[in-house]
């Protein structure tokens, strides 16, 4: 019961979207500007340089992953996806890992910067491709699936919410925070993350929104690249299945 009443209290205090919820004109300005030059564009290039330094750039990338160059782009498209050489499904930061080891360097953390910008160039790679992720690839990508829907609507931490909490259909389009909150399938959360967040000014993946999230609601943070995490990502880029893929985003 506590948990719940906990819930309705959280969708008591959001109303629907007004002027008074709206971008200033100053920060509208900033938005429509970085749509042209998105910062995140420098960061992403240097991705490109560490991707050439450490693991011999696309083609090592591509052999690494057994697939031809001109199909790595269609390819990328599908992560998080089962990778039989690790024995999981993972995310490309964790195969950009597993690469920078098979070629003798230390790997970056993943929360690292270093990683961020490696792993979101390597997603740009795949812009303008649909998000093809298959959840019915194999056995291994259906418990992925199962677990990160699991993840997704359980209730967790001292106010009892879930992901599920704000982005149900219910309550998506109603504000929490001066923000909307939105459908994560229809704003196409797969395809446009990684993003630049202008009020973090800086480039952020998709599982550290997932953190973000996750600390502002009061749970306890899984650590990026963790089975939670990576099927959790599962679920919410399979939303955005069909969608053409954009990075890097921009995000308020």
């Amino acid at each position: 019961m506590k948990k719940i009443a906990l819930t309705i209290a959280l969708v008591s205090t959001m109303v629907f979207a007004g002027e008074q919820f709206a971008m200033s004109d100053s920060d509208r300005a900033m938005y429509a500007e970085m749509l042209e030059n998105n910062p995140a564009e420098i960061m992403i290039e240097s991705g490109n340089e560490l991707l050439e330094e450490l693991v011999g750039g696309e083609d090592g990338l591509a052999k690494f992953l057994g697939v031809k160059p001109d199909a790595l782009p269609k390819y990328l498209a599908g992560f998080p996806r089962y990778i039989k050489k690790l024995g999981s499904v993972v995310g490309i930061d964790q195969v950009l890992q597993a690469l920078m080891v098979q070629n003798g360097h230390k790997p970056f953390k993943l929360k690292s910067k270093d990683m961020f910008n490696m792993s979101s160039y390597v997603k740009s790679l795949a812009n303008e491709e649909k998000i093809n992720i298959d959840i019915n690839a194999n056995a291994h990508m259906k418990e992925a699936y199962r677990f990160g829907k699991e993840t997704y609507e359980v209730k967790r931490g001292g106010r009892g919410l879930a992901c599920l909490s704000c982005h149900s259909k219910d309550v998506t389009g109603t504000i929490l925070r001066t923000q909307p909150l939105p459908n994560l399938g229809e704003s196409n959360t797969g395809g446009t993350w990684p993003a630049y967040r202008m009020t973090k000014s800086s480039l952020r993946t998709l599982q550290r929104r997932f953190q973000g999230c996750m600390n502002n609601s009061l749970q306890a943070v899984l650590p990026i690249g963790s089975k939670e995490m990576v099927a959790l990502e599962v679920y919410v880029t399979n939303m955005s299945k069909g969608k053409e893929i954009s990075i890097p985003g921009l995000k308020r």
